[in-house]
């Protein structure tokens, strides 16, 4: 079955490549992963300002590999997102201005309010009480929208969009605010489809964007880790076989692409980095309808309780 190369149109008219390449995690790992990825063929990367409690996330790893591959940065796609203590509307600009400087770059394709809760402001990613305890912010996510839409329009971000949102939450985003989001990124694999969502953000004209599109395959999800890997499900093996020299990992992502949606696979492994730009391949409809009958509505990203807010109502997943 032969590689394709799909893209994707957001709502600004920019084509975002289908497969990109997730780097949160392994912050020490990533200047080299990102320049197998950058060797291997991807044109899309995503990052952030700060990635599973690793302040900084990745951007200086993905501008440093940026830099020393010598592509072109015209022909890139690259994203980052907007930290939870930043949500201050005067704290947007000088947030992505710093993420620019790490990303040595001068804009990015696509800013991402990483999260619709702010945190207290000020230099900590992570500001708590004395008994441990998250800090709030005060700044309501449209506000700090509305100061996304400034760098928007200074052309520093090329499109604008968010993570983790509700449809409740976006809707509200939309109607009191002028630019509609171009890209949602939320968790969406076989085991947690979110039909119904996914169909609501694309008839609002919002790209959506798969994080862990491997489901538990990441063991940060201490959810996951009681139950068999999503990639080593028997209806994904099984359709991988019959697509010759396919895995269940490569299904996972062509699944996702099917779905109209572009798909973050994350690796530091040269093989498997390799491995995944490969999973875009087509699926048959006789595929389609089986990978249907795998979802578990299992969510494994549900950091509520850690972030003193209420992430997912009325979503698919969100547990009681």
């Amino acid at each position: 079955m032969a590689t394709q190369s799909t893209t994707f149109k957001l709502n600004t008219g920019a084509e975002i490549p289908a497969v990109g390449f997730g780097t949160w995690q392994d912050k020490d790992a990533q200047e080299d992963a990102v320049t197998e990825a950058l060797k291997a063929g991807y044109k899309h990367i995503d990052t952030a300002r700060m990635f599973a409690s690793l302040p900084y996330g990745t951007e200086p790893a993905c501008g440093a590999a940026i830099k020393k591959s010598g592509i072109p940065r015209s022909t890139l796609f690259i994203t980052t997102k907007l930290w939870n203590n930043s949500h201050h509307p005067s704290d947007v600009e000088p947030a992505l201005d710093a993420s620019l400087k790490d990303l040595g770059m001068d804009y990015v394709d696509l800013y991402l309010m990483h999260w619709p809760v702010a945190f207290g402001r000020g230099d900590s990613m992570f500001p708590k009480d004395d008994k441990g305890k998250t800090i709030n912010g005060d700044t309501d996510y449209v506000d700090t929208w509305k100061a996304m839409e400034k760098v928007y329009k200074k052309g520093k971000a090329k499109a604008i969009g968010i993570s983790n949102f509700s449809r409740k939450e976006t809707e509200r985003l939309i109607k009191e605010s002028e630019v509609v989001p171009a890209a949602h990124q939320i968790e969406v694999h076989p085991y947690l489809q979110q039909n119904e969502a996914c169909e609501w953000f694309r008839s609002k004209g919002i790209h959506v964007q798969q994080y862990s599109p491997f489901g538990n395959q990441n063991e940060i999800y201490s959810k996951g880790q009681n139950m068999g890997k999503l990639i080593d499900d028997p209806t994904l093996v099984a359709i991988a076989q019959k697509h010759n020299k396919k895995n269940g990992a490569q299904v996972a992502l062509a699944w996702g692409i099917a779905q109209g949606h572009s798909v973050l696979p994350k690796s530091k492994t040269p093989s498997r980095i390799k491995d995944n730009l490969e999973g875009d391949f087509k699926l048959d409809e006789e595929d389609l309808e089986k990978l249907k009958g795998v979802d578990r509505k299992m969510r494994f990203n549900d950091p509520s309780g850690n972030f003193g807010f209420e992430f997912y109502v009325g979503e698919d997943g969100k547990a009681g």
